[in-house]
């Protein structure tokens, strides 16, 4: 399985689970948690997702006893208070919205792996996984909206597409990939899961279940694509 895990973000309500799933799964992985807050764990570091140099300074300290096999980021925001909402239509559109949406779900993801890839195990299978989601598909937007939270999130699959890509040539055996985990009961999905059966709003436990099954069974050809928690691709 997994012996060095890096998950960022794991204060949030996805984070926390995967951080729970795999202390069970992976009982000899030492497993280095990064968030803005001290967690008390034993390998805790924090970080400032606004200053770069705490990431690259959280990357090299957490990496020096071995490479990472598995790195997780589930970090992200949908709205922020007080004023930043999902917008419905081009009218509410902002470039303060924007920079705000962008700055969690795109910059911030890609500077922990500009930071966190080269620490990544070369020798064997190693895994880089984002959660993104299903509506920052071109193709599978049908219903519009969301223009900042969308676009952040079809620019971070880009992201790990160029990253995969430029990784895989020194690192063949890594698997750089980004993951929709369903809509789960969670802060960022709370004012929305109204609109859920719910049959489709799943716990943060039962989603990061799926996501590590999915994780397993990818292999290096996976690298560079987004897939569901059903395991299906999603098409860009």
């Amino acid at each position: 399985m997994y012996n060095h895990i890096a998950i960022i973000g794991s204060s949030r309500a996805i984070g926390s689970a995967f951080y729970a799933e795999l202390s069970t799964l992976c009982p000899q992985a030492v497993i280095h948690t990064f968030s803005r807050h001290d967690e008390g764990r034993s390998h805790h570091h924090m970080i400032d997702y606004t200053d770069e140099k705490t990431i690259e300074h959280s990357a090299k300290k957490a990496s020096l006893g071995a490479p990472f096999d598995l790195i997780l980021v589930t970090t992200g925001v949908l709205k922020t208070e007080p004023n930043i909402e999902p917008e419905k239509s081009l009218k509410d559109l902002s470039a303060h919205k924007f920079e705000a949406i962008f700055a969690a779900n795109t910059i911030f993801p890609a500077l922990i792996a500009k930071h966190f890839l080269p620490k990544l195990n070369r020798k064997d299978r190693s895994v880089f996984a984002v959660l993104s989601a299903r509506v920052g598909s071109i193709s599978d937007n049908h219903l519009g909206g969301w223009h900042a939270y969308r676009a952040s999130k079809s620019a971070l699959n880009m992201i790990i597409k160029n990253a995969a890509i430029e990784i895989g040539r020194r690192c063949p055996n890594a698997i750089i990939v980004s993951l929709h985990p369903g809509t789960v009961d969670s802060k960022l999905s709370k004012p929305f899961q109204s609109q859920v059966s719910k049959d489709k709003l799943f716990t943060p436990e039962y989603s990061v279940q799926k996501l590590i099954n999915v994780m397993n069974g990818l292999t290096p050809d996976d690298s560079g694509k987004c897939f569901g928690w059903d395991g299906q691709e999603i098409e860009p």
